[in-house]
Parts: structure tokens; sequence; C-alpha cells
């Protein structure tokens, strides 16, 4: 009896309503919510660095473009970030599908943007590829076949 007792004390429903268990050394929360609020704010606090870098930056140099406005919002009322953000593609995590976040794995599909995606994503008019197709197919075309210029014919 208890031993069941303390069972219950060690161990409460997650906070966030999600069905699992939490434990008070995570704040009472399971471990999946628990990893998702450290994320949100890990990445709150590398936001604020950023902004922190991009308003002392304009002060030592005062480059015309480097003085753009920052909103007066904060960093909570931000909206989140979906697949089509530079922020999020820059960020993106090895093994995963950039638009999706599914694992891939050794059989994700690298593009020529740089970016993993998944078996359906792969394909450029599905994730939005930045890569110029049309121009490398322009260059190579040149690459291949380079002007030839026969030497004049002296006349006799």
């Amino acid at each position: 009896m208890a031993e069941e007792q303390r069972c219950q004390e060690g161990h409460r429903l997650c906070t966030n309503n999600c069905g699992f268990l939490g434990s008070p050394a995570t704040m009472d929360l399971c471990s999946k919510c628990y990893r998702d609020l450290r994320l949100k704010e890990e990445q709150a606090a590398s936001a604020k660095i950023a902004v922190e870098k991009s308003l002392i930056s304009p002060s030592l140099s005062p480059s015309p473009l480097a003085t753009a406005t920052v909103p007066d919002s904060p960093l909570s009322s931000l909206p989140e970030s979906s697949g089509d953000s530079a922020v999020d593609r820059s960020s993106a995590t090895p093994g995963r599908c950039t638009e999706c976040r599914k694992r891939v794995g050794l059989t994700g599909f690298r593009c020529r943007c740089g970016l993993t995606f998944c078996g359906p994503h792969r394909y450029p008019e599905k994730h939005g590829c930045s890569f110029d197709y049309k121009a490398a197919g322009r260059e190579a075309i040149a690459r291949a076949n380079p002007v030839v210029k026969a030497a004049k014919i002296h006349k006799i």
C-alpha cells in the first residue's frame, strides 16, 4: 500500500494534458512536452541573441544595409515559422525532411538547393526549390558546346 502511494506521488499526469505521465524533475511534463519546451526556450534565447547582435552591428558599421528597423513586437508574439521560412530551412536538422520534418536517415534525397527531403518532397515543385535549373542547364550546354571559330582562309 505504501509503495502504491509513493508511486502516485512521484508521477502525475502531464500538465499539458497529453495523457502521459510527468515527473517533478521535468516540471510535471512528460518527456516529449519537456523536450518541446526546452527547444522553444533555446530558440527564443538564440533569437534574442540574434536581435541583440543586429541592434549592436549598425552602431559599429553604419552601412545603408545595416540600418534596418526591428519591429516593436516581443519575440513571443511572432508567428510560428512554416516550412517555407528561410530561417526554418537554414537550421534544418540533418537526417530529417526539411518540409515535413519526417525522419529520412540515409534514404533522404539531397536537393541541388542544399536541403534534404523525403520521397514525396524530393521534387523541386513540391518543396519550392530555390535552385535555378534553367540557368544551370544553359551553363552546362555552353560548356559542352564551345563556340568554334575557324581561322580565316587566305585567298590566293
